[in-house]
């Protein structure tokens, strides 16, 4: 098959039901399967995959999280052609028609591999800011306080989309809904008024406890919240934070996790990220 019949195939919505070909193709390239992460972006936001002409799987996928009414802002994530329709064109044509077409007219954010920074340069992305990945096994640092961080319980829903809202610039209700079930365990800091001053997840992947999302109102206290939710688990723990964060990152060295790659942040239409970066330090994943 040409690469001009590849990119004369349509794009379909995926849902939960395209699960098992997701991971496929994530598998396909390298990737680990990452079933739980696929689920919650195929529910809380849109896959959309181009069918493979051999009848295995897809030929190209990629997920849209939108947040606010409008929406305000979208988040693309997941972008995977398979190995075997690669370097044909397939990846553009993906992103082109979710970009100019599906999305468009809403400001776009994504998170770029190095490999994939200068096709979203040619969509019209720019960089403004970046990630850096870190893993290993955390040693905790004596004399963190985590006196202020407890387990999150239903009544502070209300708080943590209030407090998720001003971070963030935008509305992130349907995510953060689903936030309890997604996640290992889910935590809140507060101040002596009993008011969140941040909150922080760890949600199981296949080999790790990823952190994310990771908020909070000074670096103290995204200590605090990493601290407690490691002493949960026994497994390795890895999280992507902004590299603005130099405290939070070196203490993070110090405390056993190596950076293993880095990502562009990148957006569309759009000068900068919405909210205040200052108090985000982790996202939930790349992909959204």
């Amino acid at each position: 098959m040409t690469p001009s019949h590849l990119t004369d195939r349509p794009i379909r919505p995926l849902t939960v039901d395209d699960l098992a070909h997701c991971t496929d193709l994530s598998v396909d390239r390298g990737w680990h399967r990452e079933d739980h992460k696929w689920a919650l972006l195929l529910t809380a936001g849109t896959g959309y995959g181009i069918d493979a002409p051999d009848g295995r799987g897809l030929a190209a996928a990629c997920t849209v999280t939108r947040y606010g009414t409008a929406p305000d802002l979208a988040a693309i994530g997941m972008v995977l052609v398979a190995e075997r329709y690669a370097r044909q064109g397939l990846g553009r044509h993906l992103m082109t028609q979710v970009c100019d077409g599906i999305l468009k007219g809403i400001p776009l954010t994504l998170h770029a591999t190095p490999y994939g920074r200068p096709l979203y340069e040619q969509l019209g992305f720019t960089a403004v800011g970046h990630a850096e990945m870190l893993r290993g096994t955390f040693r905790p640092e004596p004399g963190i306080d985590t006196s202020r961080v407890r387990p999150a319980v239903a009544a502070d829903l209300p708080q943590i989309v209030r407090l998720d809202h001003e971070v963030h610039g935008t509305d992130r209700t349907h995510l953060l809904a689903r936030l309890p079930a997604f996640s290992r365990r889910l935590l809140v800091s507060e101040d002596r008024s009993g008011a969140l001053t941040g909150y922080a997840a760890a949600w199981p992947n296949t080999d790790s406890d990823v952190i994310g999302p990771l908020i909070a109102a000074e670096t103290e206290t995204a200590k605090a919240l990493v601290t407690a939710l490691a002493a949960g688990t026994d497994r390795p723990l890895r999280t992507d934070i902004d590299v603005r964060h130099e405290d939070l990152l070196s203490w993070l060295t110090a405390c056993g996790l190596e950076p293993i790659a880095g990502n562009t942040v990148m957006t569309r239409s759009l000068p900068a990220l919405p909210g205040i970066w200052s108090r985000r330090f982790a996202p939930l994943t790349v992909a959204a």
